[in-house]
């Protein structure tokens, strides 16, 4: 019995094909970009697409894994890249500058977010009338400025980002719903910016989600923020399962 259970993981493991992914150069602006784009080759067909955005630092390694366990989900993902190719920061300083230039320019922020759903949405694997968009931090503020845009997407997931904006009429323009993953003690992002939000969503008909994760900081899904929660960022693993798991029910629903 044994050995035939074995045999059969072993045969379900080899149907699963592979996880495949490509370097994708674009432009937005004359401003050269290069994102991540990842599917399953055992997916046969189109199937939904989800764009992923970075935290400040840039696209690195840890969105690459979010959009391989998104492909190992079943969707085509795409690690947009908003600052431009081989732009990276090296630190938090230079991260701030980098995240604070398009924060103060909503247009360009909502113009390079957008250059890569195109991008994912003229993918060969991706049904274009199935997109969503996730984000972490930056990436997190960036997704709600996309639906802000009045993109054609389904839905948008932040995971902690700051949730103003400098024009929250434009909510008015959501097309897709929103479901926004926060942690309770987050000194970034202040009471006076969540009640905010929830005003902007109210006011503009958004069907929208806020969770709340008790004892979570800033940053709480990101494996190498540390664990020491007194320094405003640190990553939570209770509230980073529970986000992930609240993610998925969520693209069930809204990417059927």
């Amino acid at each position: 019995m044994r050995i035939a259970a074995c045999l059969t993981w072993v045969l379900a493991v080899a149907a699963k094909g592979e996880v495949k992914t490509e370097t994708v150069e674009y432009q937005q602006g004359g401003t050269v970009l290069e994102g991540w784009l990842v599917y399953d080759t055992s997916v046969k067909g189109r199937r939904p697409g989800v764009l992923v955005v970075h935290q400040w630092k840039g696209l690195t390694d840890y969105e690459k894994k979010r959009a391989e366990m998104l492909a190992r989900l079943g969707y085509t993902a795409f690690a947009v890249d908003i600052y431009g190719k081989g732009i990276r920061a090296k630190d938090a300083e230079e991260a701030a500058g980098l995240a604070n230039k398009f924060k103060s320019d909503r247009a360009l922020l909502r113009a390079r977010v957008n250059a890569g759903l195109e991008v994912l949405r003229k993918s060969p694997q991706v049904d274009p009338t199935r997109l969503a968009a996730m984000g972490y931090c930056f990436g997190g503020t960036t997704v709600l400025e996309l639906a802000r845009s009045g993109a054609e997407v389904a839905g948008v997931v932040s995971f902690h980002g700051a949730l103003n904006t400098p024009t929250p009429d434009d909510a008015k323009r959501f097309k897709g719903k929103v479901l926004a993953l926060h942690g309770a003690n987050d000194p970034f992002v202040s009471p006076a910016e969540v009640a905010a939000f929830e005003e902007e969503m109210r006011r503009s008909g958004v069907d929208w989600q806020l969770t709340v994760y008790g004892g979570a900081v800033h940053s709480f899904t990101d494996w190498g923020a540390g664990h020491d929660p007194s320094k405003g960022a640190a990553y939570n693993e209770k509230a980073d399962h529970r986000s992930w798991e609240a993610m998925k029910a969520f693209f069930a629903e809204i990417l059927k």
